[in-house]
């Protein structure tokens, strides 16, 4: 049985995304490493810092974004699946360039990838997510983030990464375009694993926050569109109160040491004087009840909400 890693990016170190310790949170777990690598802009280093790992398990493809032929952010799961392809092992470990895995989950991973690797009906592997928010002590519970998603999938050419790439499904004849169809599309059978992606794409200066956020916007909905949207916005992102958020108290992944050590946003996250800040989703009344209703009343269970995996 062998594992492959893959991911895509572009402008990492830009806009601030932790690729080098995406990569190296699972290289010991995997036998090859793809990356679909973007065409960066001049100033970006993304290169350098996938380069300055320094394994010869990593292969990186270089690729050219298309935004037109691939909108509303279809060019994200295009080029997830351009890594794929390129992948030769029995399982595919995805991790986007803002997730780290702590390496306490390795072992527990691969005896889970044995576990199952005879039920041929097993398609991918489910890991439970804690999302974190602003810095590296906080973290958000709340029905408003999908607390579960798919990131080890077969080997297979019918399973394709779905929508703007946040998780998979089994699509028969594809065409390689329309990413985000649902007519003839298959949710993945999937077994659970005792594992954890740490997402830490909303752990950034709150600039280089604003700056990902209006990347991510053109992506979905062109560049004119974005512009409109943030013509009035601050510069720097609003984070909002961390008091209700959930306080992380373990361990950190090893990779994320020196990240973390750089650390020096804590002043502005509070910035009350940025202009236009609203509510983000999980601040807003509904999702704060359901989530009440969802930890003390359903032991963390969450109800009422989109689940694109079966068991």
């Amino acid at each position: 049985m062998t594992i492959s890693g893959f991911t895509m990016v572009r402008n990492a170190t830009k806009l601030y995304y932790p690729i080098k310790q995406a990569i190296a949170s699972i290289l010991p777990l995997v036998d090859e490493f793809v990356v679909a690598l973007g065409d960066c802009d001049e100033d970006d280093r993304t290169l350098a810092e996938i380069e300055s790992i320094g394994s010869d398990k990593i292969k990186i493809i270089h690729t050219v974004w298309d935004l037109e032929k691939y909108p509303r952010g279809m060019e994200h799961a295009h080029q997830t699946d351009i890594a794929k392809a390129a992948c030769t092992g029995d399982w595919l470990f995805y991790l986007q360039s803002d997730e780290v895995v702590h390496e306490r989950y390795l072992p527990l991973i691969r005896k889970r990838c044995e576990e199952v690797f005879a039920d041929s009906s097993i398609e991918g592997l489910l890991f439970h997510y804690k999302h974190f928010w602003g810095d590296y002590d906080h973290y958000i519970t709340s029905h408003a983030w999908y607390s579960d998603e798919i990131r080890i999938v077969r080997n297979r050419g019918e399973i394709h990464s779905w929508e703007s790439a946040q998780s998979f499904r089994r699509i028969p004849d594809f065409d390689g375009i329309h990413y985000r169809q649902k007519k003839g599309t298959y949710k993945l059978k999937v077994a659970r694993v005792d594992a954890c992606i740490y997402h830490y794409g909303w752990v950034r200066p709150p600039r280089y926050m604003q700056q990902k956020r209006k990347a991510f916007e053109v992506i979905h909905k062109g560049q004119r569109a974005a512009e409109d949207l943030f013509r009035n916005e601050a510069e720097k992102f609003y984070f909002g109160s961390l008091r209700g958020l959930s306080v992380y108290r373990g361990s950190y992944p090893a990779v994320m040491r020196e990240r973390i050590v750089a650390f020096n946003w804590a002043d502005e996250l509070h910035d009350k004087n940025i202009k236009h800040a609203r509510k983000h989703k999980h601040e807003r009344l509904k999702y704060r009840l359901l989530t009440f209703i969802e930890q003390n009343l359903l032991g963390g269970r969450q109800v009422l909400s989109f689940k694109n995996y079966r068991f």
